[in-house]
């Protein structure tokens, strides 16, 4: 009786923070399994910028070497951004994200698994594919380590960053273009110290400090990014 009566109080509190994370963790991480178009799209688009920037431009190795940088950089953002308008317009035209909103759970943590759900789906397998695009374009085999580590600290924060555009839109029927257009001069700054890092890695020169500054922006981004999406999406469904 007296283990019955201990348990009783913890039963009634719920779930912990961390038992709700994991669920909307889950539930997103399955749904994405689920819709294979989303998860390709952003793959096959990455590899087509390095497939066919050489035939429009030049195939030549010294050329492309030295863009090499930017270029991976420039089409991992653009990937990252193609899948952002489908990062809550599901849950919304259901109804899902109305009761995400009216439930007792804290929305920020529901809000950090859909992006970190997102990262997982886009930005990891754009980091892991990054050193393919590397040779395809002749990165010299000292920029490889400068591109994953960069990649790995920026697609985190475009996610973040693009999930507040996200939100903002997802009451919108095209909401594509608006994002694009609130979001991109926010990615400048990632676009710039990743590419920066990238380079410094095949000059040889010090790297650590393009990466701090990634890692600050990340940071800045996981506790500040949150409370911003969960604003914009209270906007979109009120509104």
């Amino acid at each position: 009786m007296s283990e019955i009566a201990t348990n009783e109080p913890a039963r009634r509190r719920g779930p912990t923070a961390v038992g709700v994370f994991r669920a909307a963790l889950k539930r997103d991480l399955l749904l994405a399994f689920r819709s294979k178009s989303d998860l390709v799209n952003p793959l096959i688009f990455f590899l087509m910028v390095a497939t066919l920037f050489p035939l429009g431009v030049s195939p030549e190795p010294g050329f492309l070497a030295l863009l090499a940088p930017g270029l991976v950089w420039v089409a991992a953002l653009l990937a990252t951004l193609l899948s952002m308008d489908s990062l809550f317009r599901a849950d919304f035209e259901d109804g899902t994200l109305e009761q995400a909103l009216l439930s007792p759970q804290p929305l920020i943590l529901i809000v950090l698994a859909r992006v970190l759900a997102h990262w997982i789906m886009t930005g990891l397998p754009l980091t892991l594919m990054a050193p393919l695009l590397g040779l395809m374009l002749f990165l010299p085999a000292e920029g490889m380590g400068g591109l994953m580590l960069s990649l790995l600290l920026g697609t985190p924060t475009l996610s973040l960053i693009g999930a507040i555009g996200a939100a903002l839109t997802v009451g919108l029927r095209k909401g594509g273009v608006l994002i694009s257009l609130l979001v991109l001069p926010l990615y400048i700054p990632v676009l710039i110290f990743g590419s920066g890092a990238v380079q410094a890695a095949v000059t040889g020169l010090p790297l650590a400090g393009y990466l701090a500054l990634l890692g600050a922006m990340l940071a800045l981004g996981v506790v500040l990014a949150p409370l911003a999406i969960g604003a914009a999406l209270r906007i979109s469904v009120s509104g």
